[in-house]
């Protein structure tokens, strides 16, 4: 996501599942809960966060693959070019997402992570016209452009660009597009690139160690046990949602995955308690109607598969 994923279901699913359901629900409510654990590692610097990440999502990752019998196709990955060198590509992207996302929850910008992440999927639309040349409804490009309204009003108001929820949704979206042709399933790929990203990781976490400027290990257990649940957080809610994407249409999975941002949302207004202005209230406006413009279209072919 990334923290909020929304990669579409196996093509063969033509219906919802009930099982399905409870796991992305699953899934988004962590995912939406996430800022209230990166917000307990504030006092961490964000690089040392994402290290212990990737360093402990690492055994997790690994032993869900052997839990069900895929390591040969992580294998496999490993030992083909092409396949590392997407690999590649996707660990630069999620890092970097992770970097500015435990930053901005961190700062005090959890707000600008909700955006970003609502930002998302009209992104993605726009990111397919562009680089696929799919055609964008009428529908959709009165979305896209109230989203670049919303945009253009916060950038006006504060006298530069959103730079954290533009961030989020540019890295994550040329993330889930390059994520569509590497030719592994979900589990096989974060597995890819945590374990292309473990000797950077690795290698970091040592450094501070001999610099003694780290933070595991040292006289906070709190720290440790956060540092340490690192991995669970970050492979745990992955692995369920990658269960429920499989159990679910592509029509379901883009309705929910507006649960997590409006969590983040509520959790950064009336529990972290950032300010939201007038002008901001406008441009999450537009963005909500953007997002109903986008959702009405999926839910009438939902409603209309239905009653077929």
């Amino acid at each position: 996501m990334s923290e909020t994923p929304a990669l579409p279901p196996s093509p063969a699913q033509t219906g919802d599942t009930l099982p399905g359901f409870l796991y992305a629900l699953t899934a988004y409510l962590l995912w939406g809960f996430l800022p209230l654990y990166m917000r307990a590692l504030a006092h961490i610097p964000p690089v040392e966060v994402i290290a212990h990440r990737v360093l402990w999502s690492v055994p997790i990752a690994v032993a869900v693959l052997w839990w069900t019998g895929r390591t040969a196709d992580l294998k496999a990955a490993l030992k083909s070019p092409r396949m590392l060198g997407m690999g590649v590509l996707t660990a630069a992207l999620i890092s970097v997402n992770w970097g500015i996302y435990v930053w901005a929850i961190g700062s005090g910008h959890a707000l600008d992570a909700a955006l970003g992440y609502y930002i998302n999927p009209l992104f993605s639309i726009f990111l397919g016209a562009v680089l696929l040349r799919e055609r964008i409804g009428r529908m959709q490009g009165v979305a896209i452009a109230l989203a670049a309204l919303a945009v253009a009003i916060l950038t006006w108001d504060a006298g530069r660009l959103p730079v954290v929820a533009l961030g989020l949704t540019v890295t994550w979206g040329f993330y889930a597009f390059l994520k569509k042709w590497l030719p592994i399933g979900p589990n096989q790929g974060f597995a890819l690139e945590v374990l292309i990203l473990l000797p950077l990781a690795l290698g970091y976490l040592l450094w501070l160690w001999g610099a003694g400027a780290g933070h595991f290990l040292q006289s906070v257990p709190w720290d440790n046990a956060l540092l340490l649940g690192c991995g669970i957080v970050t492979a745990g809610p992955l692995m369920i949602y990658a269960n429920g994407a499989k159990r679910l249409t592509l029509s379901t999975i883009a309705i929910m995955q507006y649960i997590a941002p409006t969590l983040i949302f509520l959790t950064a207004v009336f529990i972290f308690g950032e300010p939201f202005s007038g002008v901001k209230l406008m441009a999450f406006t537009l963005i909500w109607s953007a997002l109903v413009i986008y959702s009405v279209p999926l839910l009438s072919l939902r409603l209309r598969d239905r009653v077929g």
